[in-house]
C-alpha cells in the first residue's frame, strides 16, 4: 500500500509499505478514506525527530471502511464506517474506567515512560504506525473504533478522531462559568473548534491569533478575535472589568515560530544524534513558552488556565510565583477521545452544524500532495489551516 513516511527533519515522502494484517484477534483493518493532518504532526516533522525512525507511517486522525476484524472484535464487521481515535485504549483497565483513556494501563508505553499507545507518533508512544495511508491496522477495535452512519460526508465525522474532542475537552477542563468569559490563545484546528464551543455553551469567547486568515475563521462563528502583541493581556483585562477572562484555553503548545530561542534550541537538537537529542529532551527546556506565560498573565485571579497545546522540554520554565499569586488551577494532558464521542456525535450529525464542522478545511489533497502540504502548513502559507488527504482518491 502507498503511506506517508518520516524521512528525516523536515522531509516526508509517500512510499510503497507492507499491507496491515491482523495480528491480534481484536485488531482491525480498516481502509482510509479520509484523514487529516494535524498540528501536533508539525512537532514530529521538526522537534521530535530524535524519537522518529526512517520510514516510520505517520498520522493520527483517520476514518474509513472495515475490511476485516479479528475473532474477538462482535461490535464491528466489514463495511462499517468508522472513525479512528488517536489514542488506542482497551476500555477496560482502571484507567480507561475512569474516563483516562489517554493513561490505559494496557497500552501505556512504560519504556519510555509516557501514556497511551497514539497511532504514528514515534517511539514515545509505541512506534505504531499511523493513519496517513491506504490501509491501518486498528489495535483493541473491540473498543476504539467510533461507527458513524454512511449518509454524511466524512468531515462530518473526521474531526472525532482527535481535535474536535482535544477541543472540547480543553473547554470541558476550562471550567468556566454560565456566562463567563473564555480566552482561547492559538487558533489552528484545536483553537478554533475550542473557541466555538465555547460560543455553543453560551460564553463570550475571545481568540488571540497572529494570523489574519485564522482570526477571520473565527470571528465568522460568534468570536471576537484579536492579534496576537506585546499588550494582548491589557487588552483582555480592559475588556473584563481589569480582572481578565475567567479561563485561558493555550492551543499552541511548543511551535517554535517567533521565538528566537526556542527555534535555536529545536536547531541544536537536530544536530545532535538521536539519543543525545532524546536525552536533551527529556532534561531541557526547549518549549517556545510566549504564548504559555501571556496565558498566566492574562487569565483572572483565581482563573483556570487549560492547555492543549502539546508540550516537550522537561525542564522549561514556569512563572510559579505569579501561579501560586493568583491562585490558578491548571489543567492540561492527552486528549481521553472515547470520553467524550457519545457527546460530541449528535453535534456533527445536527444538520444546523452547530460547531462548524464544515468550516474548517482549508486544503485537500491525495496522499501525493501531503509532503508539499506539510511544508505549507507548517509555514502557515496559503491560509493554511486543516488539511485533508484522501488516500486512494
Amino acid at each position: 500500500m502507498k503511506a506517508l513516511t518520516w524521512q528525516g527533519k523536515r522531509s516526508v515522502s509517500v512510499e510503497e509499505v507492507p499491507d496491515p494484517v491482523i495480528q491480534e484477534p481484536t485488531d482491525a483493518i480498516v481502509r482510509i478514506t479520509s484523514t487529516a493532518i494535524c498540528g501536533s504532526d508539525l512537532h514530529l516533522y521538526e522537534v521530535l525527530g530524535p524519537y522518529m525512525h526512517k520510514g516510520d507511517v505517520i498520522g493520527h486522525e483517520p476514518m474509513g471502511i472495515v475490511e476485516e476484524v479479528g475473532s474477538a472484535v462482535t461490535n464491528l464487521r466489514p463495511g462499517d464506517r468508522v472513525v479512528v481515535p488517536f489514542n488506542i485504549s482497551c476500555g477496560r483497565c482502571y484507567m480507561c474506567e475512569q474516563g483516562l483513556q489517554s493513561q490505559c494501563e494496557t497500552t501505556q508505553v512504560k519504556e519510555k515512560g509516557s501514556g497511551a499507545a497514539l497511532f504514528g507518533y514515534s517511539e514515545l508512544y509505541g512506534s505504531v504506525p499511523g493513519g496517513q495511508a491506504e490501509y491501518l491496522r486498528v489495535p483493541h477495535a473491540d473498543y476504539g473504533p467510533v461507527k458513524v452512519g454512511t449518509e454524511l460526508p466524512d468531515e462530518r465525522y473526521l474531526f472525532l478522531s482527535d481535535i474536535l474532542p482535544t477541543a472540547w475537552q480543553a473547554v470541558e477542563y476550562a471550567d468556566v462559568r454560565p456566562g463567563g468569559t473564555l480566552a482561547v490563545f492559538g487558533l489552528g484546528p484545536v483553537g478554533q473548534f475550542a473557541s466555538r464551543i465555547g460560543v455553543h455553551h453560551g460564553f463570550r469567547v475571545v481568540g488571540v491569533d497572529p494570523v489574519p486568515e485564522r482570526r477571520e475563521m473565527a470571528a465568522r462563528h460568534g468570536v471576537e478575535v484579536f492579534d496576537y502583541t506585546k499588550t494582548i493581556s491589557d487588552e483582555l483585562r480592559e475588556m473584563t472589568s481589569g480582572r481578565g477572562p475567567d479561563a485561558v484555553v493555550d492551543a499552541v503548545g511548543m511551535e517554535a515560530h517567533g521565538s528566537p530561542v526556542a527555534g535555536f534550541a529545536h536547531q541544536a537538537l537536530g544536530l545532535l544524534p538521536d539519543k543525545l537529542a532524546q536525552k536533551a529532551m527529556e532534561t531541557a527546556g526547549v518549549d517556545r513558552l510566549a504564548a504559555l506565560h501571556t496565558s498566566i498573565d492574562a487569565v483572572r485571579r483565581g482563573g483556570t488556565l487549560s492547555l492543549s497545546g502539546v508540550y516537550g522540554g522537561q525542564a522549561s520554565p514556569m512563572p510559579m510565583l505569579t501561579l501560586f499569586d493568583k491562585q490558578i488551577q491548571v489543567r492540561m494532558g492527552q486528549c481521553n477521545v472515547r470520553r467524550w464521542t457519545d457527546d460530541l456525535l449528535p453535534l456533527v450529525e445536527d444538520d444546523a452544524d452547530p460547531l462548524g464542522v464544515m468550516d474548517l478545511v482549508t486544503h485537500r489533497s491525495g496522499l501525493e500532495g501531503a509532503p508539499a502540504l506539510y511544508e505549507k502548513f507548517q509555514k502557515k502559507e496559503d491560509g493554511c489551516i486543516k488539511v485533508v488527504l484522501n488516500p486512494g482518491a
